[in-house]
C-alpha cells in the first residue's frame, strides 16, 4: 500500500536526502515537505499524510544561554505541536530526528544500557522532546525516536565537512587511535525506509556498519587526492592534554561510539567509498 509521507523541516540536509530517496519508488510512497519556519504550517492539511518525519530543529550551533530558550521553543515544543497535529489529523507514524547527543560525552563508550544524561541545553531539548512524545504513543500512533552519530555526506555541513577541508591541507596528523560512530546520508536513508514500511516504533540508534578513527579519515582524504600524509605519534601527548580543555580538541581525538547495533543499515560501501563519495561530489 502507498504511503503518504510528510516531511517536516523543508531544505533541510537530512530531509532533502530522505525525500529523493524514497520519491525513486513512486509506487511506494508521495512525498511532500513542510517549512516549519514559516508559522502558517500551523494550517497546513495534515489528514492525507499516513507517516510524518520530523527533521525540523536547531543544531548544535551555539551554548550561549541567550539561546537558551530557542532550542527549547523549537527542538522540544515545536516537535511536540506537530506531534500531536499530526495525531489529530489522522497521522499513525510520527519519526523523529533526535541525536546521540542526548547522551553525555563523557561516556565514550554508550551501551544499550547507557541513560541518557544531555550536558547541554541542546541535548536536553532533544531529550525532552523524546519525553513528550513518548506520551502520546498509543495502538493507532507510533512513535520512531532515531539517535543517530554525525551524519555525513556529499555537501553535508558541520565538523566533517570542516575535516574534509582541513585533511586536503594536512600533511601531518598526530596517530591516536580513537573510535566515533558515524552514519553516512544513505544508510541513514534506507533505514528511514525501513522504519516507515516495516512500521517500526521505539527508540533506535543507527550508525555505520564500522567506526573509524579520526586519523583513518584524514588518511583515506589524503589516499583518495594522491597526497602523503605524515602520521606520527610524536604530538600524542600534547594532545591528550589539550582534548581536556579545548572542546574541539576533544570532539577530535577522543572515543565517541555505540558498543551496539538496534537497526542494522545494510551499508552498501565501506567507510572509504563514502569518503570518496563525498569528495567527487563537493569537487
Amino acid at each position: 500500500m502507498k504511503k503518504n509521507v510528510l516531511i517536516t523541516g523543508a531544505n533541510s540536509y537530512v530531509g532533502t536526502n530522505v525525500e529523493k530517496w524514497l520519491m525513486k519508488e513512486p509506487d511506494k510512497f508521495h512525498v511532500e515537505t513542510l517549512d516549519m519556519k514559516d508559522p502558517n504550517w500551523k494550517n497546513f492539511d495534515f489528514s492525507k499524510f499516513d507517516v510524518v518525519f520530523h527533521v525540523a530543529g536547531i543544531a548544535h550551533v551555539s551554548q550561549k544561554n541567550s539561546m537558551k530558550d530557542i532550542y527549547y521553543k523549537v527542538n522540544r515544543d515545536l516537535t511536540i505541536e506537530t506531534a500531536d497535529k499530526a495525531k489529530a489529523s489522522g497521522a499513525n507514524h510520527f519519526i523523529f530526528m533526535s541525536s546521540m547527543i542526548v547522551y553525555n560525552s563523557r561516556e565514550t563508550r554508550i551501551t544499550k544500557d547507557a541513560v541518557p544524561n544531555p550536558e547541554n541545553f541542546y541535548g536536553r531539548s532533544k531529550l525532552e522532546a523524546e519525553e513528550g512524545l513518548l506520551k502520546l504513543q498509543d495502538k493507532n500512533y507510533l512513535i520512531t525516536i532515531l539517535r543517530p552519530p554525525m551524519i555525513y555526506g556529499p555537501n553535508s555541513k558541520g565538523n566533517f565537512e570542516k575535516l574534509l577541508k582541513f585533511s586536503k591541507k594536512a600533511f601531518v596528523f598526530p596517530k591516536i587511535s580513537n573510535k566515533r560512530s558515524m552514519l553516512y546520508i544513505d544508510n541513514l536513508c534506507r533505514i528511514v525506509e525501513k522504519v516507515i514500511e516495516e512500521k517500526k516504533s521505539g527508540i533506535f540508534h543507527p550508525k555505520n556498519n564500522e567506526s573509524v578513527s579520526t586519523y583513518v579519515i584524514v588518511k583515506n582524504v589524503r589516499r583518495i587526492i594522491n597526497k602523503k600524509l605524515l602520521l606520527t605519534r610524536i604530538f600524542n601527548p600534547i594532545v591528550y592534554l589539550l582534548r581536556k580543555h579545548i572542546s574541539s580538541f576533544n570532539k577530535l581525538f577522543e572515543d565517541y561510539y555505540y558498543d551496539f547495533e538496534d537497526l542494522a543499515t545494510g551499508d552498501d560501501f565501506s567507510f572509504k567509498e563514502t569518503v570518496q563519495k563525498c569528495i567527487e561530489k563537493n569537487d
